[in-house]
């Protein structure tokens, strides 16, 4: 066993804490403590029976005592015997209650309990399976009570029926360690955007091709000038296409942070679009993030179902460089519950990995 030193102020030989003394008893202890020669000198010229006679008398006034007290604690039990809490104020102000509560109400009578996060499992629940079976997933989040209950019951693992690997799903998250399954799933129908300039493929999903229109639309009655599509939907062979094309031109390292391998880009959805600026004629999509149709997405994109899903300063997480042109359809629930509270990635709003590489 090794030595302790005695804190400050404390004896002991060597300056360690000496070992504590074994228990002595209390008739002991007061022997220690009396004056010498003078202990029960008085007493003892008291004649017996007097001495007798006065304990005699204190002990049945001690058991009167007692007798009186365990009546008065019968008679105040409730109907089913259990003793009242006490409610003082110094009692309950000896344990802080949780939440703020007031300490006169009630005292503290253990450890605080948790407080719930998320939504219950609602997997379910006949509006949950309904909005499922018929392939209607603005429904199935409304039925779990809006984006943000929908959130939590995911990160809660309470939510079985949701699937973020599902490619047919509005809420599948698609990066470097979650590949598309399989890796040639193509959306069940895709149309084009309405009353917007596009170039190469672009159509997307219908819900994300609508909300494109409204964002576009709403861009122009608010002043900030013209959106137009440069690239939506493409299938797992364009997108080999692409993505070879940067591997050619920049080598493999470079490319995978600014092209995704076929398999593993949302485009392959059809719920992301790249867009550009388009005053005076669309604009190449690398300089859409010094614009004011730019700076407008970033703020507004999430009013319409959209969020920018490669901001500046999350390579670290998502394994691509910044790319504000890149938007991507989650829904106007899921899209404000990203935005109220405060999220810049979707690994991060699901609570998944970080996937800076394959």
């Amino acid at each position: 066993m090794r030595n302790v030193q005695a804190p400050h102020g404390l004896g002991g030989q060597n300056g360690r804490v000496p070992h504590p003394e074994q228990p002595i008893s209390r008739r002991a202890a007061r022997a220690a403590v009396a004056p010498p020669r003078a202990r029960g000198a008085w007493m003892s010229k008291v004649p017996l029976r007097v001495r007798w006679t006065a304990f005699a008398i204190a002990f049945w006034a001690v058991a009167a005592v007692f007798a009186v007290s365990a009546f008065s604690l019968s008679g105040a039990r409730g109907p089913g015997g259990a003793a009242p809490v006490a409610t003082s104020n110094a009692a309950a102000a000896a344990v802080a209650l949780p939440g703020g509560a007031d300490a006169s109400a009630a005292p503290a009578t253990g450890l605080p309990v948790p407080a719930q996060t998320g939504a219950a499992a609602r997997c379910d629940d006949p509006a949950v399976v309904t909005a499922l079976a018929a392939g209607k997933d603005e429904d199935v989040v409304t039925a779990f009570g809006g984006g943000a209950a929908f959130r939590g019951a995911v990160v809660d693992g309470v939510a079985p029926c949701v699937d973020l690997g599902d490619p047919h799903r509005l809420w599948i998250v698609v990066d470097k360690k979650r590949p598309l399954n399989p890796l040639d799933v193509e959306p069940s129908e895709l149309v084009a955007p309405a009353d917007m300039q596009r170039t190469v493929d672009g159509r997307l999903q219908p819900a994300a091709a609508e909300a494109l229109t409204a964002l576009v639309a709403a861009a122009a009655q608010e002043g900030v000038g013209a959106i137009g599509l440069n690239s939506a939907y493409r299938s797992f062979a364009s997108q080999t296409r692409t993505y070879n094309g940067y591997v050619n031109s920049l080598g493999r390292d470079a490319a995978d942070q600014q092209s995704a391998r076929p398999g593993f880009s949302e485009h392959q959805t059809g719920l992301a679009t790249d867009v550009a600026a388009c005053d005076s004629g669309c604009g190449a999509i690398e300089s859409f993030g010094g614009t004011r149709q730019g700076a407008w997405v970033a703020a507004n994109a999430w009013r319409f179902g959209y969020i920018v899903r490669y901001e500046s300063g999350y390579t670290s997480t998502t394994g691509y460089e910044a790319e504000p042109w890149h938007l991507r359809y989650i829904g106007p629930e899921l899209a404000k519950a990203y935005h109220d509270g405060g999220f810049h990635t979707l690994e991060d709003f699901f609570v998944l990995p970080a996937a800076p590489g394959y």
